[in-house]
């Protein structure tokens, strides 16, 4: 296959010209910008879910360890 070059870029923009057209293409773009957008969005909501999630198991293992030690000391200094 190869590389694309500047030559190779040129073609496949005439044949992308010719074939939607010039009207068509500032429109095409503007919906691949939207979604490229909105997938960003998505990425960025699922990766801040998923950090909530990691932070807030880890602050219930903290409560219960903490909690498990409290208990261990009452008893032994109930003794």
């Amino acid at each position: 296959m190869g590389e694309l070059s500047f030559e190779k870029l040129i073609v496949i923009a005439v044949v992308i010209l010719i074939i939607f057209g010039s009207k068509k293409i500032p429109e095409m773009m503007r919906g691949l910008g939207k979604g490229v957008r909105e997938f960003n969005d998505a990425k960025k909501g699922l990766s801040d879910d998923l950090n909530a999630t990691k932070n807030s198991v880890a602050n219930k293992e903290n409560t219960k360890s903490s909690s498990i030690t409290d208990v261990e000391h009452e008893s032994v200094n109930a003794n």
